[in-house]
C-alpha cells in the first residue's frame, strides 16, 4: 500500500498527541496541502474538537502527575484514533487495505502511547517541573514536525517514526527502575489517603 508510510507515521503520532495529529492532518486537508487527507478529517466541527482537546493536552500533559493520569485515560483512546485515523487514510470503505491500515496505525500508536507513559513516570520522579515541560515540549514539536514531513516525504518520515519508536523502547528499558519508583510513590500516596479517611471516621478521644 502506498499510503502505509503515513499510516505508520500517523500512528506513531497518535500514540504521543492523537488530538494533534488529527488537527495537521485536517488543516493540510482543508488547506489544499495535501490530497491524501479524508475529506471527513476536514470538517469544520471535527477540527474544533480537535483543536480544544489539543488545548487541554497541551495543558495537562505539563503538570507533574496530571500527565500520568491524562496518559492513564487515553491508554484506549490513543491507539483507537491511530486506527480511525489510519483506516480513514486508507480509503475504501470495509476492504482490507483499510483493516490493515487500521491495525497497523492502532498497533503503532499502542506502542507509543506505553513509551510515552513509562517515559513521563520516569519523569514524575523528579521533583521539579521542568523536565515535564521540556519533554512535554518536545513530543509536541516532534509530532508537529514528523507529521509535517510526512505529508511531502512519507517514507523518510516513517523511517524516522520508526527509529524514535525502537530508540523509545529501549530508553523504556533503561528507565524502568525509575518507573517502578514512581508507581511505589504513586501506590504510598494513595494507602495514605486511604489511612487518613478511615482515620477521620474515628470519633475525637
Amino acid at each position: 500500500m502506498s499510503v502505509l508510510p503515513l499510516v505508520f507515521t500517523s500512528g506513531w503520532a497518535s500514540g504521543i498527541n492523537a488530538y494533534a495529529v488529527v488537527l495537521l492532518l485536517g488543516v493540510f486537508g482543508a488547506t489544499g496541502i495535501s490530497d491524501e487527507v479524508p475529506a471527513s478529517l476536514q470538517r469544520t466541527d471535527v477540527l474544533v474538537v480537535a483543536g480544544v482537546l489539543f488545548l487541554c493536552e497541551a495543558v495537562a500533559d505539563k503538570i507533574p502527575y496530571v500527565d500520568s493520569l491524562w496518559d492513564s485515560v487515553h491508554t484506549v483512546i490513543r491507539p483507537l484514533a491511530g486506527a480511525v485515523v489510519a483506516a480513514l487514510l486508507a480509503g475504501e470503505s470495509g476492504s482490507l487495505p483499510e483493516l490493515a491500515a487500521g491495525a497497523v496505525g492502532g498497533s503503532t500508536a499502542l506502542m507509543s502511547h506505553l513509551v510515552k507513559a513509562g517515559t513521563r513516570m520516569a519523569v514524575n520522579t523528579s521533583p521539579e517541573p521542568f523536565s515535564n515541560i521540556a519533554v512535554s515540549t518536545a513530543e509536541d514539536l516532534g509530532v508537529a514536525g514528523i507529521i509535517t514531513f510526512a505529508i511531502f516525504h512519507p517514507l523518510a518520515a516513517s523511517i524516522i517514526a520508526a527509529t524514535l519508536l525502537v530508540l523509545g523502547i529501549v530508553t523504556l528499558v533503561l528507565l524502568a527502575s525509575r518507573i517502578r519508583r514512581f508507581l511505589r510513590r504513586r501506590a504510598q500516596r494513595r494507602e495514605e489517603k486511604r489511612l487518613a479517611g478511615t482515620g477521620s471516621h474515628w470519633p475525637p478521644g
